[in-house]
């Protein structure tokens, strides 16, 4: 007799559309989704459809499909199908959590039949397990219903292919007894390996830390054991008591991607111990106490190392200073005496941002179509892969001076911080005229810079050209492109705006260019993409933490340059030492001892102290950065740890600074580098890069 759970199986498969009848039906199926269902559904002619309700249920179609689609990835166990759906479908469009006509969720069949990989990324996506499953004893009666009406099921349809003559409805009798010994096969894999599972090892690396007066950090990493079951959270509890009797409290962490909490409201002065202890489908485990195993939250906890040495923070009260200064400039400047004719002039090429951008499609406007001999300006406006272009299908260029031979450095790092004051290019050249009088080369070339950049503001209709790309574009010919570069968000709105796909840009420009001798114009739109990838990458900001960064410069004729990662070049090359940014007083002043020993090898701390964590955590972090930069770990011992104070890039993003030796700090121009670091590095100008970090 079946069960009523089976008959609200049956039921439920009943008013569902017919699922997969075998594992290559659920790979035809997952196949039909690929060319059909993964792609949004917006993306479909909705005039074809009638009314909301039928879209609304289309829609629903897709989405019940792909969640189909997921659970037959995860009982193939195909972590590249499952990955894929994972990207192409939000959670909730998939259902992560909603459990299916068995009771289990993606998760739960993941778990139950040890697939590692594929758990981790269900967790990652946000994957819980099911509610039903209350205890172990409801989890393993539920398995035990589950192969017990399976094999039933598997023996009844055996029974009628056996005795039924062979006709149409024995060959679909056929496909279904598959189907259904398949699954009696994956629920008593489920079971077996619910069965031989053991609850978790003890998590690892639980290291504690103070974060702030109130607070304290713990980070932590997985048990080492690979023969339990997948863990699926994890507690952290903390107490007064080093017995955690009584406990003062505890918070469990089902969001994986970070393992790491912060104890927050605690009290000043208090030792707090804290433990982790981690959660699979049998149970939690054995709890590991923190190193060190408790942590003072202090008045001085979160104060930065100079405050520690009695010193003011480096950047307090440096913005506002600025802005001080540069209003008493402003003040000045207006109540000068030659300013007043410039006050008086017409702002001719002054425009309103309302006019939007507009002017690209007007006959009249002033953007060049071909280079000859000069400084040009260039702006890049992009959204996707799309960038503005005039009503002739051109990049906006405007020409700075026809006479300028060559771009010297000066003069370009000059534009960039220009860049920094969009909103005042009216007020600079005004400042900029007042001084023409001396009849320098210099100030003329800037004065042009600044009409240059008014003119591609009025003509677009926009004040923010954006970010100069940290090097000018050159050819042959004696062409000189700045590029500025502007990333357009898809919720702004233009009118009259001229967008066009990339490819087809390179194309058109392309056909009408020499191969031979390229022209500025078709270098930059040749190396279009990696400019816009640097600008992209640029504005990525970093994870809170401590890292540990690698100071690299090199000297040219008129520029210094530092060594940056291509991935994030607004940062020096780093590695990250630990989640929380925070040094306390007492890890300060034990690296200000290590910094200082005379000896080679400075004596480890002592065990089951916060510097001894700081000092492996240091360890591994310069093994690592070595790596990283292509330096062999035996010159690590000529190395210095910058010592003076910790910078501060702010967001809780802290760094300690590794010198090379002071002879190799900065290599000078013809100077051999012995150690050249791998692909993914390039070098930027130390204006360009202080300009980027400010952002």
């Amino acid at each position: 007799k079946m069960t009523q759970q089976m008959r609200d199986l049956q039921l439920a498969q009943a008013r569902k559309p017919p699922g997969p009848s075998s594992p290559n039906a659920a790979k035809r199926l997952y196949r039909n989704l690929s060319g059909k269902f993964r792609v949004n559904y917006t993306s479909f002619d909705e005039g074809s459809l009638v009314g909301r309700g039928e879209k609304e249920k289309l829609r629903k179609s897709y989405l019940f499909q792909s969640n189909a689609a997921l659970f037959e990835a995860v009982e193939l166990q195909d972590l590249d199908r499952v990955q894929d759906l994972l990207k192409q479908y939000s959670p909730e469009e998939l259902d992560l959590n909603t459990p299916n006509s068995e009771g289990l969720l993606p998760l739960d069949i993941a778990i139950m039949t040890n697939n590692a990989p594929i758990a981790r990324a269900l967790l990652q996506a946000g994957a819980k397990e099911s509610p039903h499953f209350v205890s172990l004893e409801s989890r393993s009666l539920h398995l035990s219903t589950l192969v017990r009406e399976a094999e039933q099921r598997v023996n009844e349809l055996m029974a009628q292919v056996v005795n039924e003559a062979p006709n149409a409805d024995c060959s679909e009798k056929e496909k279904q007894l598959k189907a259904w010994e398949w699954r009696f096969r994956l629920y008593k894999r489920m079971k077996a390996g619910f069965e031989h599972a053991r609850v978790p090892d003890a998590p690892t690396s639980v290291h504690l830390s103070v974060a702030s007066s109130s607070s304290v950090h713990v980070t932590f990493s997985e048990p080492l054991s690979v023969n339990s079951a997948v863990v699926t959270k994890y507690k952290v509890e903390w107490s007064c008591s080093p017995t955690f009797s009584p406990p003062l409290g505890e918070a469990v962490i089902d969001k994986l991607k970070n393992l790491h909490f912060t104890i927050q409201g605690l009290v000043s002065g208090t030792a707090y111990y804290v433990r982790v202890s981690a959660y699979n489908m049998k149970g939690w485990g054995p709890p590991q106490a923190s190193v060190p195993p408790f942590a003072i939250p202090s008045s001085d906890a979160g104060l930065s190392p100079r405050e520690y040495d009695g010193r003011a923070p480096r950047r307090k009260g440096q913005a506002e200073a600025l802005d001080h200064l540069l209003g008493q400039v402003k003040t000045v400047h207006q109540h000068c005496i030659c300013h007043e004719p410039c006050k008086n002039q017409p702002q001719s090429r002054k425009h309103s941002v309302s006019k939007s951008l507009k002017h690209l499609f007007h006959p009249s406007s002033k953007f060049l179509k071909t280079l000859k001999r000069g400084l040009y300006l260039t702006a890049i406006f992009y959204k996707d892969d799309n960038i503005l272009v005039t009503h002739e299908d051109q990049i906006p260029v405007v020409e700075i001076d026809d006479t300028y031979s060559c771009l010297l450095m000066q003069d370009f790092l000059w534009f960039t911080k220009v860049s920094c004051m969009w909103d005042e290019i009216l007020w600079l050249r005004q400042c900029v005229t007042v001084s023409q009088s001396s009849c320098s080369c210099i100030l003329q070339t800037r004065f042009k810079m600044l009409l240059a950049i008014s003119q591609m503001q009025g003509l677009l209709g926009i004040q923010d050209l954006g970010q100069v790309f940290f090097e000018p574009v050159k050819d042959k010919q004696g062409n000189i492109l700045i590029v500025t570069l502007k990333e357009v968000k898809t919720n702004q709105t233009f009118e009259s705006v001229r967008w066009v796909p990339i490819c087809k840009l390179q194309s058109s420009r392309k056909s009408v260019s020499s191969p031979d001798e390229p022209t500025a114009l078709d270098m930059l739109l040749m190396s279009i993409q990696d400019k816009l990838s640097y600008h992209q990458r640029s504005s990525h900001a970093l994870s809170p933490g401590l890292y540990l960064g690698y100071l690299k410069l090199c000297s040219a004729v008129d520029q210094i340059r530092v060594l940056v990662p291509e991935q994030l070049p607004n940062i020096l090359c780093h590695v990250k030492i630990r989640s929380n940014p925070n040094i306390s007083r007492e890890e300060w002043e034990w690296l200000q001892k290590m910094v200082n020993v005379e000896e080679p090898v400075p004596a480890e701390p002592e065990a089951d102290t916060s510097q001894n964590s700081l000092f492996q955590e240091l360890q591994v972090a310069i093994k690592e950065l070595m790596t990283l930069v292509n330096i062999p770990l035996q010159e690590a011992k000529d190395f210095r740890l910058y010592s003076q104070e910790v910078l501060d890039f702010g967001d809780q993003v802290s760094f300690l600074l590794l010198l090379p030796p002071s002879d190799d700090v900065c290599t000078a121009p013809g100077q051999n580098n012995p150690y050249t670091p791998r692909s993914g590095f390039l070098t930027l100008p130390l204006q360009i890069f202080e300009l980027g970090e400010e952002r």
